[in-house]
């Protein structure tokens, strides 16, 4: 864990992107289609980042985008994909099926274990989980201990310190406290585990508002943070606003195409829209407040979702 006191760590999007360098072990926070830290996403892929090893719970579109814009080398995750929804992740399972990318397949359990050692400043923890499983095989790290009580073999895997962690959150004050709508996934963890924190909120607001909605990371962790509204489209911040079903399959088509039409999307959603003030024209104002009306009844995010 770092310990970041500046007393303003407000920045734009682009410093706060910049402290993420090539080759940087990066925990991406949020899970699946909710939180995503799209913003910082789209922004490391503008600066040109390489050789970037992903760690995470269970991702979509961040992950896969990330690869299809040739930005990491190294995947540690537990599942990347569109759910029931859309199915697999059409750039990493190529990136996975050519060799591309090195797929180190792992489980949410074992990483929560690792961040945990991390933490704790301990060199190794234990697990049951993956014994007997081929996930020994991708990581020779892990090794095995003797439990002095019972005599049992367990796993033992070593400390997860990701060199930075993004988050993306509903409310941030100017010193770095940040509050996230439950799930929280993996953040709290990559947050106490990681050497900098970089977070992108909904709105910047008091700290009297942040604590009176729950400080879920506390500012002593955070090493910059910038304002990005809809910085996690198109995956959902509730209760802020649902996920972007319709842009999600659009990328899907684009991405499992590939080729010309996984280009086209970069150029119109990535860099060709060089600040995400022009990301959030690109989808239309009349789209993002659609997103917001998701709670107005169980027929308005129907609609949405069908």
């Amino acid at each position: 864990m770092g310990f970041h006191l500046d007393a303003d760590k407000l920045v734009g999007l682009d410093r706060a992107a910049a402290l993420v360098g090539d080759g940087a072990l990066v925990a991406l926070g949020g899970g699946l289609s909710a939180r995503l830290p799209m913003a910082l996403v789209r922004e490391l892929i503008r600066q040109g980042r390489r050789g970037l090893h992903v760690i995470g719970s269970a991702h979509g579109i961040d992950v896969d985008l990330l690869i299809a814009a040739g930005a990491i080398a190294v995947c540690e995750e537990s599942y990347v994909g569109f759910e029931q929804d859309f199915g697999l992740a059409p750039a990493y399972r190529r990136a996975a099926q050519s060799g591309s990318v090195e797929v180190r397949e792992s489980c949410c359990g074992t990483m929560l274990t690792q961040l945990r050692a991390a933490e704790f400043g301990v060199p190794f923890l234990p697990v049951r989980g993956v014994a007997g499983s081929d996930i020994r095989r991708l990581h020779p790290e892990y090794g095995e201990v003797t439990c002095p009580f019972t005599g049992e073999t367990l796993v033992a895997v070593p400390p997860l310190r990701p060199d930075v962690a993004l988050i993306h959150a509903r409310l941030g004050d100017r010193h770095g406290n940040l509050h996230l709508a439950q799930p929280y996934v993996l953040d709290e963890r990559f947050a106490a585990a990681a050497i900098d924190v970089v977070a992108t909120v909904e709105r910047v607001v008091s700290t009297e508002e942040v604590a009176l909605a729950g400080i879920t990371i506390p500012a002593h962790q955070v090493s910059a943070l910038a304002e990005v509204p809809y910085g996690a489209h198109p995956s959902s911040c509730y209760p802020d606003y649902a996920y972007d079903r319709a842009h999600l399959g659009g990328y899907v088509d684009a991405a499992t195409e590939g080729g010309a039409a996984l280009a086209g999307y970069l150029d119109e959603f990535v860099t060709g829209t060089p600040t995400e003030e022009a990301y959030r024209k690109a989808i239309g104002e009349d789209r993002l407040a659609a997103l917001r009306s998701w709670s107005t009844s169980t027929a308005r995010w129907k609609e949405l979702f069908a």
